[in-house]
């Protein structure tokens, strides 16, 4: 668990950097699932916003525990090498795409558009939302929206080779995407205007590129993680004969 913990931070931190992404996948639902709320009622409104973002996070760790089984097999395989390097270039093209620079990985989010067919007319039924077991099924169900950033975190969880890893690495992803989506609910415009200014999109976007540099196999992970000048192990004390 303490050589998972800094790829649970990553993780995390790779959900709030891509608030402004989401923004653009599930702004509008939140938004449209609070407008039949009156303001003064701000605690249900938290409550349905709470249960929806609940049901997405769980569903993105669904996908990561069945996505790690499939990893868990290429780990033990000789193509293990090329699934940590399609990781970390799916990472940096999708860091290239927060920043504004490259708009090529929208094309990956064609993978998944087959699946959500049949998936959004479930998801549509749901709405209005009125209720908070309708707030987390209609979650549990976007959240199998095509989304490129998903996409990209999910092949990067997929490559530390364990499937509950993985789910927990996609969890902490979903949690870091809360905070964004929660404050778009709530309209709370000053974050949401933050979030699409073009430095703080570059800035996250540059982040997200040195992690996926960081994720590329090599000696530069050893040395960032503080093994690469492990100390050296002291001698054993000379014996001395009579």
């Amino acid at each position: 668990m303490v050589e998972l913990f800094p790829l649970l931070v990553s993780a995390l931190v790779l959900g709030l950097l891509g608030g402004g992404h989401c923004l653009g996948m599930c702004g509008g639902l939140m938004g449209a699932l609070t407008m039949a709320i009156p303001p003064e009622q701000r605690g249900r409104r938290l409550r349905l916003l709470a249960a929806y973002n609940l049901g997405r996070v769980l569903s993105y760790a669904s996908a990561g525990l069945l996505i790690g089984i499939a990893g868990w097999a290429v780990a033990n395989s000789p193509a293990a090498m090329a699934l940590r390097v399609a990781a970390a270039l799916l990472l940096i093209s999708m860091g290239l795409y927060l920043a504004g620079w490259w708009s090529g990985l929208t094309r990956v989010e064609a993978v998944g558009r087959g699946l959500w067919r049949h998936i959004q007319p479930f998801a549509r039924r749901l709405m209005p939302v009125k209720s908070v077991p309708r707030a987390l099924l209609l979650g549990a169900l976007w959240g199998w929206l095509p989304c490129g950033l998903v996409y990209s975190t999910l092949l990067w969880a997929a490559s530390q080779g364990d499937a509950l890893d993985s789910a927990l690495l996609m969890l902490a992803f979903g949690i870091g995407t809360w905070p964004v989506l929660l404050a778009t609910g709530l309209a709370a415009e000053r974050v949401t205007a933050l979030l699409r200014k073009r430095g703080v999109r570059m800035l996250g976007g540059a982040m997200v590129i040195l992690f996926g540099i960081w994720t590329l196999p090599g000696p530069h992970q050893h040395w960032l993680m503080g093994h690469g000048a492990s100390a050296p192990q002291q001698q054993a004390p000379a014996h001395h004969h009579p």
